[in-house]
């Protein structure tokens, strides 16, 4: 799996202790992990609402398979992601949520709170909750007999998302272009775009913003 870590401005500082509890869980399990967001408060300055469009970029191009964000809440990243078509962000506080998104609901991002509640022992909740959403296999239900319900309506939900949704790209167009640019601006969420993208529309759209 290709996991890609993003954090906005407000919680920038956090982006190193979050980075290395992914890592850790995420090279027990052989998953590959981006830091496409901010490393510190000096990067490239993003904001919520740019997460949400790097997210819907990387995962409708299947350059990656999960994308884990956050901001202060974690509320704004979460409404900003699932704004996007083809986003499935469930909202994460400790491992219970985790581990429950990932066998009833089965989405594909994460969005989780970097200011509040992130006090003494942060890092072992975080690190717990990314054992708990990134280790087995998803989608197996819970309880394990509610299986066949819960995957049958996370699949009519993922049609209700498609059926009121615009064409993605007609819908990034329609977005004030100085915010998409500035999302596909960083050096590491291209360096993660342009290699791993599978989708010659979404790279082309990509690569004319930037006026390559």
């Amino acid at each position: 799996m290709k996991i890609a870590l993003m954090n906005e401005f407000s919680q920038a500082s956090k982006n190193a202790i979050v980075l290395q509890q992914l890592n850790d869980v995420a090279a027990v399990q052989n998953h590959s992990v981006f830091n496409v967001g901010m490393s510190d408060d000096n990067d490239h300055y993003l904001t919520y609402i740019h997460l949400g469009v790097i997210a819907s970029l990387l995962l409708n191009s299947k350059a990656v398979d999960f994308v884990v964000s956050g901001c202060g809440t974690g509320q704004g990243a979460m409404m900003s992601l699932n704004a996007h078509p083809g986003v499935f962000c469930g909202y994460c506080i400790e491992p219970t949520d985790a581990y429950l998104f990932a066998q009833v609901n089965n989405g594909n991002a994460l969005a989780l709170p970097f200011a509040k509640g992130f006090g003494w022992g942060a890092e072992l909740n975080i690190r717990t909750i990314f054992e708990k959403a990134f280790t087995g296999v998803r989608g197996q239900g819970y309880p394990a007999e509610r299986k066949e319900s819960q995957v049958r309506n996370a699949g009519i939900l993922t049609n209700v998302k498609l059926a009121t949704a615009k064409n993605y790209l007609d819908g990034l167009r329609a977005i004030d272009p100085e915010i998409v640019k500035t999302a596909v601006t960083g050096e590491r969420f291209q360096a993660c775009f342009f290699e791993h993208c599978q989708v010659d529309e979404i790279r082309a759209f990509v690569s004319e913003v930037l006026g390559k």
